[in-house]
């Protein structure tokens, strides 16, 4: 389906477990150029239900894994077709669905995004562009991160495009090729011990201010096999359960100075991963909140620019490059760079419901 304008829908469920992000979209191509205009957006919010649930299916069998995928792809469905009757929205061309992962193996061949089923198209009475990472696990690749060539295609001013979500990823133009990795994570820890003290996020950072820095912690962190693999890598919330977690809990320290030392680690990590310390680097990602974060980044990096978008850019990047995602397999072209993923080849990935 090759034209020069789309008018889709992006849905995106991140590991931070914030929500659903949709955002409708409306892309245009010109002179071979893409420009987009965000239309309305929104977050839908799990219930404790649901957060339970995503945060537990790690660990279920295989059984409870078809179910769970079942029962979430009617949520999503529900959610989105809320999403299009509230906004009168008509005459879409698809809408552009990652679901959301359970499972992110790619070293042993394995990835899951549920919400993907087929019957998601029937449900909401659309195209359904979606599961987009399994083919290039297929291919050899990570599966992740996927969204490197929207930051080379829709925000190529800038020198670095760093997103803070449940993890943290960076992408960039590297001797004419885009390299992008995970670098650790952000939320799917500092959320966590917000939970401990009743807060379902650290508002800002303020607690984490209050803390210390832990050393012994900080090294220990900094010395994880992770942040000694060269890219294309990429983590999962298995990493954050059996490896993080079990770390920092054996440090008997107060709730404060985990969230401290472990803001710390995200400064020190991120300012590590860039392979020159100058330019402009585009921040987005619920974590782009977190004032505490960022001015330790910013120290860590004191002369690279830190730019923060509009909220809409901010909050629905990966909404609308999931969006762009599906538009690029409408039209049959690379949406899966192969120096981001370390897959076979670059690819055009995705499977399309009618």
């Amino acid at each position: 389906m090759k034209k020069n304008n789309y008018n889709v829908i992006g849905v995106m469920s991140g590991t931070s477990l914030d929500g659903v992000d949709l955002a409708h979209i409306k892309f245009n191509l010109n002179n071979s150029k893409w420009t987009f205009e965000i239309l309305e957006s929104e977050t839908i919010g799990y219930s404790q239900s649901w957060i339970n649930q995503l945060k537990e299916a790690v660990d279920y069998p295989k059984n409870e894994l078809e179910k769970l995928n079942a029962t979430y792809t009617k949520l999503l469905a529900t959610i989105i077709s809320s999403f299009i009757e509230k906004h009168k929205i008509e005459n879409l061309d698809a809408v552009c669905s990652h679901g959301h992962t359970i499972l992110h193996q790619p070293q042993n061949g394995f990835t899951l995004q549920i919400g993907n089923l087929p019957e998601i198209a029937t449900l909401i009475q659309q195209t359904v562009v979606c599961d987009f990472r399994v083919q290039d696990v297929k291919l050899g690749g990570q599966g992740a991160p996927l969204v490197p060539i929207g930051d080379r295609i829709l925000f190529s001013e800038y020198d670095f495009c760093l997103n803070l979500g449940g993890f943290s990823n960076i992408s960039f133009d590297q001797n004419g090729k885009r390299i992008a990795f995970d670098i650790s994570p952000v939320n799917t820890v500092l959320n966590f011990y917000a939970n401990q003290l009743g807060l379902n996020y650290d508002d800002k950072g303020k607690i984490s201010r209050t803390g210390k820095v832990n050393e012994n912690l900080l090294n220990k962190l900094n010395s994880l096999d992770f942040y000694q693999q060269k890219h294309p890598k990429s983590l999962g919330f298995e990493f954050v359960k059996g490896t993080v977690l079990l770390l920092i809990e054996k440090h008997e320290i107060p709730v404060e100075d985990k969230l401290c030392t472990f803001t710390e680690h995200i400064a020190l990590q991120t300012a590590l991963a860039l392979p020159y310390k100058k330019g402009r680097i585009l921040v987005t990602g619920g974590g782009t909140y977190n004032d505490f974060l960022l001015e330790r980044i910013q120290y860590h990096l004191s002369e690279m620019e830190i730019i923060i978008p509009s909220s809409e850019i901010l909050e629905f990047k990966e909404s609308l490059i999931f969006a762009l995602l599906g538009v690029l397999k409408l039209r049959d072209e690379i949406n899966v760079l192969n120096s981001v993923t370390g897959a076979k080849m670059d690819h055009c990935s995705g499977e399309i419901y009618l």
